[in-house]
């Protein structure tokens, strides 16, 4: 007699991982619902509403239904350690974090994944749409990591920090459906959760609006706002002549250095560690013709870059960087040696189309050349990389 397999769903109190739970319950698998509880400073939410409370109360409903065991567990701790201490530690220092990216590698596939193997659970299933793939290599079973069906909601993305343990013990029972799709099960099933709206902000925190966020620990302070013309002699003469491959990748891919006299000051700001890289909304300057874009910010000197219009070129930029302590292959039959290159499609950011690009590996690091400029490359966000419909690695934009 086969013994039924456990799963342990972390239930969010939305849609997606209701259906993944009933989907799962479904296919013979014994299921428990786990809330995970990661954030309770109420000074820094939005309004008097308590979102998880809400949440919390979604899920235990949906289990009620499915007629699965739920429990809440409080992982508050670990998140404020792992990734809300992380992120203003990347503010300050100029950087943009990805909350949702590290939340998947340290909360949800780390911190609770060993909560739920300690409870005896085989797998932990989420409600993300992406798929889980297996092939034999050399004798071995090797784990993919697949984009979701649904190109429109395509999540694969979020999870491309997880190595081949998590993936191993992972399910992902909505990745072969559509949102759509989604939705239509938990109306049959008159779930409290089918018309629920998609969650928003910061993984797990609920609604909490980032700068009032970061404001908690971030002091405002204010400093002015520079606008460089596009005709800065930065972007003129590009060389086109280099002595290697690896030089020519230094010089695409290096960050330009401004000063506040290569341009006008046109405004002020509250604290250059707010603003981000491409970003458009809240500098408030008006009188040009076209918006102003933030091109760059010096957070020692408190100073925001910005340039008019998306296509000023000091948006642009046709390689990156990755350092070695920061490389991170899915795949690690396919990480690359010193000196290798190797052609896939990459992105910058969730939901940007695939990109086609061409990595390059050296002894400090690895450079990811686009073929054609991307725009707000920006330190701290992952850069992810696919073959066909599989993404194979992944690392920290430096």
């Amino acid at each position: 007699m086969n013994k039924q397999k456990r799963v342990i769903v972390g239930l969010s109190g939305g849609v997606d991982s209701s259906v993944a739970a009933y989907l799962l319950k479904e296919q013979g698998y014994e299921v428990i619902g786990l809330f995970m509880k990661n954030w309770h400073d109420d000074s820094v939410t939005i309004s008097d509403e308590c979102p998880w409370l809400d949440d919390n109360n979604d899920a235990m409903l949906v289990a009620d239904k499915l007629g699965i065991p739920f429990q809440t567990i409080d992982l508050s701790e670990q998140y404020k350690e792992r990734i809300v201490d992380y992120m203003f530690k990347e503010y300050e220092s100029g950087r943009t974090p990805n909350p949702d990216v590290l939340c998947n590698r340290e909360i949800k596939f780390d911190v609770f994944m060993k909560i739920a193997l300690d409870l005896g659970a085989d797998y932990v299933a989420t409600g993300h749409y992406c798929r889980k793939g297996t092939i034999e290599k050399d004798g071995e079973t090797i784990y993919q990591l697949l984009s979701g069906v649904d190109t429109n909601k395509d999540q694969s993305y979020f999870l491309c920090q997880l190595s081949q343990e998590q993936l191993s013990k992972a399910l992902f029972p909505i990745g072969e459906l559509t949102k759509p799709q989604v939705r239509e099960i938990a109306t049959r099933l008159n779930l409290v959760t089918a018309d629920k709206k998609d969650s928003q902000g910061l993984c797990f925190i609920g609604k909490v609006r980032l700068p009032d966020f970061l404001q908690q620990q971030l002091k405002p302070k204010e400093g002015v706002i520079v606008q460089v013309p596009d005709s800065n002699t930065q972007y003129g003469n590009q060389k086109s002549q280099f002595d290697s491959k690896v030089a020519e990748l230094e010089y695409k891919s290096r960050k330009l250095k401004y000063a506040i006299t290569d341009g006008k000051i046109v405004g002020k700001h509250q604290g250059a560690h707010f603003y981000t890289k491409g970003q458009r909304k809240g500098l408030a300057v008006g009188g040009t013709v076209e918006p102003l874009f933030v091109i760059d910010t010096d957070v020692a000197e408190n100073v925001i870059y910005t340039g008019e219009g998306k296509s000023h070129p000091g948006l642009y930029k046709t390689a990156l960087f990755i350092s070695n302590s920061e490389l991170h292959w899915i795949r690690e039959d396919l990480a690359l040696q010193d000196g290798e290159s190797m052609s896939v499609k990459a992105r910058i950011r969730y939901r940007q189309p695939l990109q086609q690009a061409t990595l390059h590996k050296v002894d400090s690091g690895m450079y990811v050349e686009f073929e054609e400029p991307q725009s707000a490359i920006t330190e701290g966000q992952f850069a992810a990389w696919y073959q066909d419909d599989e993404l194979i690695g992944s690392g920290v934009i430096s």
